[in-house]
């Protein structure tokens, strides 16, 4: 440790009050001592966010008819929600360190249940479109409870248990919530999962103040604001060059040129700040650290190569009647989403208590090289009607990918980072995870349709599996440029 740091340590040490102690560079109110209240106020404090990811999916239809919108303007608010998500996550992470991670964690759930009841409440698109942006300050929940429970837990091996625990049980709502969201919306309309959404919200946030510590790094200093905004302006503008390059055919070409150079002019000024100002939202040293473009790099190639092949490509061989299984658009998560969610929620304790044992940069990449083979095995399903080979596939790649790589990119985003500054790296990870999923539904469809038009359906979703399983396989060799952690098996 520097000399410097040491001395903040020493001065703050002399000004902790009666309850609070220094934890590994963090001064946490030792209130609260017990583990599994805890977990039960972080899971309840997850499940708000998920609910408000992907509960709404089976009921955008409906919200079409109700609201009397187009699919496009339903689609635009979904956009909205992700692109608020992404862009709150670079920054909320880092106020919690200076202001206190259980109070803004708290304050962001209830500024969500108002996202919630917004939406709920919306006579148009509209409003459901400022509802939507409201709900995105849930963004970065699932990495605040991380860091969270850290400060709480601190022998790696439990740590790394309960992390896979959190990540995977967020994960595996994923599965079952989409199925009480239709229902819901079917019997009590759209509305009914908002309040739904918004009960949970509150929830989450008593249950914190109740059973959560208060944690802040030690002798915190001021909020880097010209930074955060700056960095905010520069990843915003690169979500929405994603964003409209998915739209293929209909892609504004000037828009999308526009928001580029923004986007490069807003890096470039975010930069030469951070290396000006006393105290950087995120400093110099940090960003050309491997333990931060390594791991961010390593995210960005894992979200691109793998999301739309699930979410996308194989639900839409599952539906194709000529070159598929040909099931309904409801039957099909059944045999595809549903299995895959539950199995990384399966997998995710496992990996977690691997991840104490050998290190989470092994599991990560046994669970990367996994998921190439997974999807390379996709290419399996073209022109199958063979229901149990769907359903296998889908759960060897959710074992892989949601329960092992993905939960082990969240766990090292946390381990990596500095005592002085333990919110960038999450905060930047959440950032590359909304990068590679908008990147993802733009190269692959993008080769998909392209060998379509020249070779057909079944060529086209090869395609797209390819190049899905290519970019897995780049992820891989990424992977191997991230650091070992050093207070950590790594």
């Amino acid at each position: 440790m520097a000399k410097g740091s040491e001395d903040t340590l020493e001065r703050t040490e002399t000004r902790l009050g009666p309850q609070e102690v220094l934890v590994a560079g963090q001064i946490v109110v030792l209130k609260r001592k017990s583990t599994a209240a805890l977990m039960f106020a972080l899971l309840s404090a997850c499940f708000a966010f998920q609910l408000n990811a992907s509960m709404l999916s089976p009921a955008l239809k409906g919200m079409e008819t109700q609201l009397h919108a187009t699919t496009a303007q339903i689609g635009l608010t979904q956009t909205a929600f992700f692109a608020s998500a992404a862009v709150f996550s670079l920054f909320l992470p880092r106020l919690a360190d200076l202001r206190g991670r259980r109070r803004v964690l708290s304050l962001m759930l209830l500024i969500t249940a108002i996202g919630c009841v917004v939406s709920a409440m919306a006579p148009n698109v509209t409003w459901l479109f400022v509802g939507r942006i409201i709900q995105g300050v849930a963004g970065p929940v699932v990495v605040m409870c991380l860091i969270l429970l850290r400060t709480h837990v601190t022998d790696p091996r439990k740590y790394a248990l309960l992390l896979g625990i959190i990540t995977s049980v967020n994960g595996g709502i994923a599965g079952v919530d989409a199925i009480a969201g239709g229902w819901l919306s079917e019997n009590f309309g759209f509305s009914s999962i908002f309040w739904s959404m918004a009960v949970v919200a509150v929830f989450a946030a008593l249950a914190l103040q109740l059973m959560a510590n208060e944690s802040t790094v030690a002798d915190p200093p001021p909020m880097d604001w010209i930074g955060t905004i700056l960095l905010v302006v520069a990843v915003g503008s690169l979500y929405l060059v994603f964003n409209e390059l998915a739209a293929l055919e209909s892609t504004n070409w000037g828009l999308i040129g526009i928001l580029a150079v923004v986007a490069v002019i807003a890096f470039v000024a975010f930069w030469k700040t951070e290396s000006k100002v006393a105290h950087p939202l995120v400093t110099i040293k940090y960003l050309r650290s491997r333990a931060t473009w390594g791991l961010l790099l390593t995210t960005l190639l894992t979200l691109t190569g793998v999301f739309a092949v699930m979410n996308q490509i194989v639900p839409a061989i599952a539906q194709d009647t000529e070159s598929g299984a040909g099931l309904s658009a409801s039957h099909a998560p059944f045999v595809t989403l549903t299995p895959y969610a539950l199995a990384g929620l399966a997998m995710g304790p496992v990996s977690g208590y691997l991840a104490g044992k050998f290190g989470y940069k092994r599991v990560l990449q046994v669970g990367l090289f996994c998921s190439v083979v997974g999807v390379v095995l996709t290419l399996a399903l073209i022109k199958s009607e063979n229901l149990p080979l769907l359903t296998g596939i889908s759960i060897l790649v959710g074992v892989a990918y949601a329960g092992m790589a993905n939960i082990m990119l969240n766990g090292l985003c946390v381990v990596l980072s500095p005592a002085d500054n333990p919110g960038y790296l999450p905060g930047l990870n959440a950032g590359a995870f909304n990068l590679g999923a908008g990147l993802s539904f733009v190269v692959l469809p993008l080769v998909q349709t392209a060998l379509h038009e020249h070779g057909g359906v079944e060529t086209g979703y090869t395609g797209g599996i390819v190049t899905g399983a290519g970019i897995l396989l780049l992820a891989f060799a990424a992977s191997f440029l991230i650091p070992k952690p050093q207070d950590s098996r790594g």
